[in-house]
């Protein structure tokens, strides 16, 4: 078939199908292929795809790079969503809820994953810690037909994700479902077992033929005053821990979290839940908070009170017991080493704030018991291009390198597991960075052919019924109605997705349709004039002229 329309002075160049980045993959740490798998949902009914059968695929091609894609979906900050091209039309897609849309539907259907080989690899290879890097290392190892085995400290696996992030954001059923598809694969995972204290790094090293350090920072940094000895305060991780551990901590009435991040937002958001009237302190402003924005919102709905501008400098007590913080006020000034407005305490800006529990939340690191080797000072574990470090065939990543998301965990695991492949098949490894097609950007698209669409909200569970119940999740999932609208959002940037334009407005019928549904068009350059037309209306910027 062919169209006509259009026009345009001729020339000498001719059109070609050229492949793009999109800026959200190239964006996301673990560049997931993000337009792939939500234009497996929009372009589904074009291509003659069931429900089931469109989020079959859009699973399969996440699990290519994310093997917890519903775990992801909850927790990622979703750095993606700030890079999409959409931002300049209305609204960046929700790219993070589709993937989590995604995911449990796979979980729904128990969607399995899928090995790359049925070879059987003779090499043997150890991952120590059962974390989002680790996971995600040992799957794709175990993908490629290695023997693998994960070695965790704690009675469960998942590491910061079941002991560092609270189940009203991540419930355990969820997580339990993705780790327990990575065991199907053949994966091994032994708990209670610590690398450097039950089994040393050289027994591991000596038995195995290659090993994955990915031991996280559960280790909550103390705030260096005096009085935080007091057995009523903890760090954000070491309270976190315990919560997520199922202990019990009786917090009293008064809370005061001091920190800007996740863990603290965490803490103070469980505080609450747990009964307790509580407060963040932090030595910045809200703006330069590095929590997720939505978390940040959420908690001030919960009614957490946040004192900015404020930081500790003694913790008072009555005895043994922490029974209030004295803090100092703060100003900005120049940026320090983080990018971010220098806090400087102003002088005779003491105040009080009474507490029966403090949690320090300011950061965290690695215990690196048993495996001091791999500590170097401040910087902790070093690695090269390819994730290994200074010992031959030990590799690393997640945030035993520095302190991250779980995506820049998950893309540790998954390069480490490429570059030990490489490896053991004697080939040369390159970072897939290089083999990326050019970025496309918004000024290569044309916008105005993309309809103004409003973003579908997530509907999440009012305020009032969200304590006194640790593991009711707060966010609930897109429904297939919900998913499907928001994926036609996608403007399939640097892809073709269908619209027609080239072959409506070749006037020369150098445009053809094909009968591949995933690559529809053709071009007969025999019949072309080079008018341009096909690669000016592209509105995804796929067509150029050469």
């Amino acid at each position: 078939m062919s169209g006509g329309g259009g026009g345009g002075t001729t020339s000498n160049l001719r059109p070609k199908f050229v492949p793009k980045t999109p800026p959200c993959m190239n964006t996301c740490p673990n560049h997931v292929d993000i337009r792939g798998f939500i234009t497996s949902i929009s372009l589904a009914e074009k291509k003659g795809k069931s429900y089931d059968e469109a989020y079959t695929e859009a699973f399969y091609r996440i699990a290519e790079t994310n093997v917890i894609p519903a775990t992801i979906g909850r927790v990622c900050p979703h750095p993606c969503e700030t890079a999409c091209n959409r931002i300049n039309v209305d609204e960046s897609v929700s790219i993070n809820k589709l993937e989590r849309t995604v995911g449990d539907f796979a979980i729904e259907k128990g969607l399995p994953l899928k090995k790359l080989t049925d070879e059987k690899r003779q090499e043997k290879i150890a991952i120590i810690g059962a974390g989002p890097a680790g996971l995600t290392c040992a799957y794709h190892l175990a993908r490629r037909g290695y023997n693998v085995t994960i070695f965790e400290a704690f009675p469960k696996a998942g590491g910061m994700l079941r002991y560092g992030i609270p189940a009203y954001r991540l419930p355990r059923n969820i997580l339990d479902a993705e780790i327990k598809r990575i065991q199907d694969l053949g994966v091994e995972i032994r708990c209670n077992t610590a690398i450097g204290r039950e089994i040393s790094y050289d027994d591991l090293k000596n038995e195995y033929n290659a090993v994955f350090v990915g031991i996280g920072a559960h280790k909550g940094l103390n705030l260096n005053v005096s009085g935080e000895e007091a057995p009523n305060v903890y760090t954000g991780a070491e309270f976190l821990h315990k919560i997520n551990s199922g202990e019990s901590i009786d917090l009293g009435n008064k809370v005061i979290v001091i920190g800007g991040g996740d863990t603290a937002i965490d803490a103070a958001r469980v505080a609450k839940r747990l009964g307790a009237d509580t407060t963040i302190l932090y030595r910045r402003t809200i703006k330069e908070m590095p929590a997720i924005d939505e978390e940040i919102e959420e908690a001030q709905k919960e009614g957490i009170t946040m004192e900015f501008l404020a930081a500790p400098i003694e913790v008072l007590k009555n005895g043994n017991m922490a029974k209030a913080i004295k803090c100092i006020r703060m100003e900005l000034k120049e940026a320090d080493g983080s990018g971010r407005p220098r806090p400087v305490p102003i002088e005779g800006s003491e105040f009080i704030t009474d507490a029966t529990t403090i949690i320090s939340a300011i950061s965290q690191e690695p215990d690196f018991s048993g495996l001091e080797q791999f500590k170097h000072g401040r910087d902790w574990t070093k690695i090269d291009f390819k994730g290994e470090t200074e010992f031959a065939g030990t590799y690393a990543g997640g945030d035993v390198i520095e302190l991250s998301t779980v995506t820049v965990a998950n893309s540790h695991g998954r390069k480490a597991a490429d570059a030990v492949d490489h490896h053991f098949r004697s080939q040369t490894f390159e970072p897939e960075e290089k083999r990326f097609p050019p970025i496309i950007s918004h000024e290569k698209m044309r916008l105005d052919f993309y309809e103004k669409l409003p973003r579908i909200p997530i509907k999440s569970l009012p305020v009032d019924e969200r304590f006194g119940d640790l593991e009711k999740e707060v966010n609930s999932t897109y429904s297939h109605e919900e998913a499907l609208a928001e994926s036609k959002r996608c403007m399939s940037c640097g892809m073709c997705f269908n619209c027609e334009k080239c072959w409506m407005y070749c006037q020369v019928n150098a445009v053809v349709k094909t009968a591949d549904l995933d690559h529809p068009f053709a071009f007969k350059l025999e019949l072309c004039d080079g008018c341009k037309k096909c690669a000016e209306e592209c509105p995804c910027g796929y067509i150029e002229m050469y």
